[in-house]
């Protein structure tokens, strides 16, 4: 009995792990094969990484950097950050790291994919937001900025979104910066358009993978009226693992006393609810609406900023 709870509980770990993976050699792929290429500079570990291959000419691949930088910063910041998430980080960062040092000259040392600059950072911004997607939404962490951000969270208590999204603008707005031939007026003309492209792309990745991250975890709520309201409730809560709330309510055009259901889920039990009251009761009336945020058992932790309290001294 014991073995079989530990293998039952294994294969999810090793399903994670195996899209993480797949996550990583995606990304890697949208931004090694489509947006390197081109000179642009995004946003993260590979952008920084990207200016440093840049600014030294070649000479430091994109991979060394990436893989040197975050284990650096996971070493200093090791008792801040956790073991748990230094152990994840590791592994991404190890991976992510490895994929791109693998194809990183192949791609490099060959002219682009896609000639056309536009439709190659579009696409590689799109790939790479699929990957993020894939391997954030099975908890697979990259390390960079994730690190920096997560830093930032405990000490300062600024979320996490905010300070990727102005460390991502300030390293593209960086590239301005790198060696160029030609005067002021030249280098403003031709870099200007690389940091809007980055810009652009950071909006278009992060889009993506918030979409993918997010879409299955929309909650939506149901509310189910129907006279076989005592089956629909019990199948609903033994099937779904749902709970259900009911109240009593009066039809005021028929005077009938009526018994409503609500129901709270995840948009991906939504199929399966009503597939439930469909096998029960065909004529029952169901109302499906977008919930904001549902916090509590089951769904997201209510995470309320500290306030800082500031004591006045009154002097007499």
């Amino acid at each position: 009995m014991h073995l079989q709870h530990l293998r039952i509980h294994s294969i999810p770990d090793v399903r994670d792990y195996l899209i993480i993976i797949a996550g990583m050699a995606v990304y890697a792929l949208g931004f090694i094969a489509f947006i390197l290429p081109h000179e642009i500079v995004i946003g993260g570990m590979a952008g920084f990484s990207t200016l440093v291959y840049f600014a030294s000419g070649g000479l430091l691949p994109v991979a060394v950097t990436m893989y040197a930088t975050n284990i650096l910063m996971l070493v200093c910041w090791y008792r801040s950050l956790g073991r748990k998430f230094v152990v994840r980080t590791v592994f991404g960062a190890t991976i992510l790291s490895g994929i791109i040092g693998m194809i990183e000259g192949y791609f490099t040392s060959r002219p682009p994919l896609v000639t056309d600059t536009t439709m190659s950072v579009l696409m590689g911004s799109v790939i790479c937001g699929i990957g993020i997607g894939m391997y954030y939404s099975h908890k697979g962490s990259a390390g960079g900025t994730d690190i920096v951000a997560a830093i930032f969270e405990k000490k300062l208590n600024i979320s996490i979104g905010r300070t990727m999204m102005i460390i991502d603008v300030a390293i593209v707005t960086c590239s301005f910066f790198l060696p160029f031939d030609g005067d002021i007026d030249a280098r403003i003309q031709d870099r200007v358009q690389t940091i809007i492209y980055g810009w652009a792309s950071i909006v278009i990745y992060s889009l993506v993978a918030n979409y993918m991250v997010n879409a299955d975890k929309q909650t939506i709520q149901f509310f189910i009226l129907s006279s076989e309201w005592t089956r629909i409730a019990d199948k609903i809560a033994h099937e779904c693992g749902r709970g259900v709330t009911s109240f009593d309510g009066k039809g005021l055009w028929t005077g009938e006393n009526r018994t409503m259901l609500v129901v709270w889920c995840r948009q991906y039990d939504a199929d399966r609810i009503y597939s439930i009251v469909q096998s029960i009761d065909a004529g029952a009336y169901i109302v499906q609406s977008a919930a904001k945020s549902v916090y509590g058992n089951g769904f997201d932790t209510l995470r309320v900023k500290k306030v800082k309290k500031q004591i006045a001294s009154v002097k007499d």
